[in-house]
């Protein structure tokens, strides 16, 4: 039989790991003035992939591409902010 005696069985220590939200409008300014590289701020996987994908259609639209492409970093980044606030809540 086990004793109950806390002397015995020490608790073990608590880690308490505090993580600080992400501005959304940050995220957005970051990816306005930047692109794919203010999205590395929200989110690096997206930023690594839009980086890639801004360049090609750069280089075969004549920049013209980044009409299109420049708009959906900064959705992507404020939508990647903005979820990453969301799990830290949870």
């Amino acid at each position: 039989m086990e004793s109950q005696n806390p002397m015995m069985h020490p608790q073990q220590p608590q880690y308490i790991i505090i993580k600080s939200n992400k501005s959304v409008g940050i995220a957005l300014i970051l990816t306005f003035f930047f692109g794919p590289l203010g999205m590395l701020y929200s989110t690096i996987s997206g930023g690594i992939i839009m980086l890639i994908i801004t360049g090609i259609v750069a280089l075969f639209t004549l920049g013209v591409g980044l009409l299109i492409t420049w708009p959906i970093c900064m959705i992507w980044a404020a939508i990647s902010a903005n979820n990453y606030n969301n799990k830290l809540r949870v």
